[in-house]
């Protein structure tokens, strides 16, 4: 694309939440260019556990996601470091497939809508005369708006000067693929002293492994096989897995500060989505169905704005903060209330004692991190 070339919206970042956004503006004839620094397909740091909420939605685009190998999942374990445990069937159900292989279908969708992409990364934005002049490493670009979709926390947030990004985050994230035995329609939850790790599996048969953990319980033991070994496979779960499994990449993939401090849905009138407007704590999963929810949002908002001669900035702005926090913000208090109390490891064994005792209340608990089924009419 020409740097001087008609755009409307420009994307900064080509995940789920920005790639869903890039189609449904594409398909309306509104200019969109996505900038994502990374090449497709790519493997990221992510749970890859998927609320079947967003299943009608990724069929009405012509995706199918078990065309493409993904599991179909029915079942939850979670279990508490010292190994207590609890299952229960999952209220809505979901389904396990890779980012590699997602968000690789989603690009391809968004460039068959008519989206253009590039590989680059966005050094500066800067809202100038009611216009956003965007800077990367090799060009400058201009556009009516911009959406921030540039995940869990990026150089862009300090640029911004926003909020979250000066307060310090202790977490660690890491995720590896592992071969070996694992149910195809489980989703498991394992905590250990310092983080919780999620085991699913994948379209390939790869059992995903991604865990968070802080700098405190991480630290002492200097690198990442010391630390499963020594601190992860204190839960017997993980031991399990971990020991009778052949890992695939060659070595983990990690993300440092992971941060989940409240996040503005819109900064300097760059509306942002997925987890650059918000993450939900991974031990309540669901982000990649939040992610592709929050990209259809913001890019149906955009699409009546456009199409309506009288609208205003203030207004769209002022519809996304409402919208979001309806669609999300419940989600995430939610999200952090659990993370909160399994950070507490006595009061973690009480409280699968007690859902032991009302086996219903789990499934409900997992109902309000997950929202009704998206569909498209």
């Amino acid at each position: 694309m020409n740097d001087n070339a008609h755009i409307d919206v420009v994307i900064v970042g080509g995940g789920l939440a920005g790639l869903t956004a890039a189609i449904h503006l594409s398909k309306k004839g509104i200019a969109v260019l996505v900038i994502e620094k990374n090449n497709y397909p790519k493997h990221k740091v992510c749970g890859e556990y998927v609320s079947n909420e967003i299943l009608p939605y990724l069929q009405s685009l012509a995706i199918d996601p078990y065309r493409h190998g993904a599991k179909k999942i029915s079942r939850f374990l979670l279990s508490t470091p010292n190994s207590k445990s609890i299952e229960t069937q999952l209220p809505l159900g979901g389904f396990g497939i890779s980012r590699y292989t997602l968000d690789y279908l989603l690009w391809q969708k968004a460039r068959a809508s008519g989206a253009q992409c590039v590989q680059d990364t966005v050094t500066d934005i800067q809202f100038v005369n009611n216009t956003f002049e965007i800077k990367t490493k090799n060009k400058q670009y201009q556009s009516k708006m911009a959406i921030g979709a540039y995940g869990k926390r990026s150089n862009l947030d300090s640029t911004l000067h926003r909020d979250f990004i000066t307060k310090k985050s202790p977490f660690l994230a890491v995720k590896t693929h592992l071969k070996g035995d694992f149910p195809s329609d489980l989703v498991a939850l394992h905590n250990f002293k310092g983080g919780y790790c999620g085991l699913s599996k994948t379209e390939n048969d790869n059992i995903n492994a991604c865990y968070i953990t802080n700098y405190k319980a991480f630290k002492p033991y200097k690198n990442i096989q010391n630390f499963q070994e020594k601190v992860l496979c204190k839960n017997r779960f993980l031991k399990e897995v971990f020991e009778n499994s052949i890992a695939v990449f060659d070595k983990p993939l990690t993300i440092s500060q992971v941060s989940f401090y409240t996040k503005k849905p819109v900064e300097q009138h760059i509306l942002m989505c997925g987890d650059s407007a918000g993450m939900i704590h991974p031990l309540a999963g669901n982000g990649m169905s939040m992610a592709i929810r929050s990209g259809r949002l913001v890019s149906q908002l955009l699409i009546d704005y456009f199409s309506e001669k009288k609208a205003t900035r203030a207004t769209l702005e002022k519809k996304y903060k409402q919208q979001w926090n309806t669609a999300f913000k419940r989600r995430l208090k939610t999200g952090h209330i659990i993370a909160s109390l399994f950070e507490m490891e006595y009061i973690s064994e009480i409280m699968l004692m007690a859902l032991k005792g009302f086996p219903s209340v789990l499934p409900k608990i997992i109902e309000q991190t997950h929202g009704k089924p998206l569909i498209i009419k």
